[in-house]
């Protein structure tokens, strides 16, 4: 089930005012660039800001996420139909075949069992072509992101277009490591304030790669993130 954020009615169309400039993009732009891919799957999609990137560059593109209101704001992005878009998760791609998939945005920290994240994987496999590549990043837990997220209280409000003033405030309301949870609320301009509960799967290195390669995937690369130096690790792995 997706987190509210992405899911609900109000909060998934706000979502990319909150989520500032996405500077990421530009490192995966440029990965993609050097792989050379002509198709992507761009698992857990969201609001579709790569997939329009990606498909305005002529690059072929899928864009799967399970929160229908964040595909409803990625569709509105793409008026002339040039991205396939797909309610679910990876296994829900059907026979769709891709050079690259990706995902951005940790979307890789969701997956809260071992289970969903091998759900994933296999998805993922069965999308590409032998040879394809999966692309993906995920935060690095001996920075213990979230204990500036804990530190730091202040309110954010921003005036969406269309929507008028949003007030935003976060609070990490568990550590459970490897598990990390946190809310997110908003308050509206007409006084209701909608909540987002989340939690997030810190996992190490090692472990990844050993989950890759049970599925027939090579690591290739690890790399840092450059808009977040030192904090997150991106990963390139091929299948076999």
């Amino acid at each position: 089930m997706p987190d509210a954020l992405f899911a609900h009615a109000r909060l998934a169309p706000i979502y990319d005012a909150f989520d500032g400039p996405r500077d990421d993009l530009e490192h995966y732009l440029g990965i993609i660039g050097e792989l050379g891919a002509k198709r992507v799957l761009d698992v857990g999609c969201g609001t579709g800001s790569l997939a329009v990137l990606l498909a305005a560059r002529g690059i072929e593109v899928v864009g799967v996420d399970p929160a229908e209101a964040s595909l409803e704001v990625a569709k509105a992005k793409d008026p002339e139909g040039r991205i396939t878009w797909i309610h679910g998760d990876a296994k829900a791609v059907g026979d769709v075949k891709a050079d690259l998939a990706v995902m951005t945005g940790n979307v890789a920290q969701v997956f809260l069992t071992d289970d969903e994240w091998r759900r994933t994987l296999e998805g993922v496999r069965t999308a590409l072509v032998p040879g394809g590549h999966l692309v993906f990043e995920t935060r690095r837990p001996g920075r213990r992101a979230w204990e500036g997220w804990a530190a730091d209280p202040a309110h954010e409000v921003i005036d969406v277009p269309g929507v008028g003033e949003v007030e935003q405030w976060r609070e990490v309301t568990e550590v459970n490591l490897p598990f990390v949870s946190f809310r997110c609320s908003y308050r509206f301009s007409d006084g209701e304030v909608v909540t987002s509960d989340s939690t997030l799967w810190f996992r190490e290195r090692d472990e990844l790669e050993a989950l890759l390669a049970e599925h027939g995937f090579r690591v290739l690369d690890v790399r840092d993130a450059p808009d977040r130096p030192g904090r997150e690790y991106v990963f390139i792995a091929q299948r076999d």
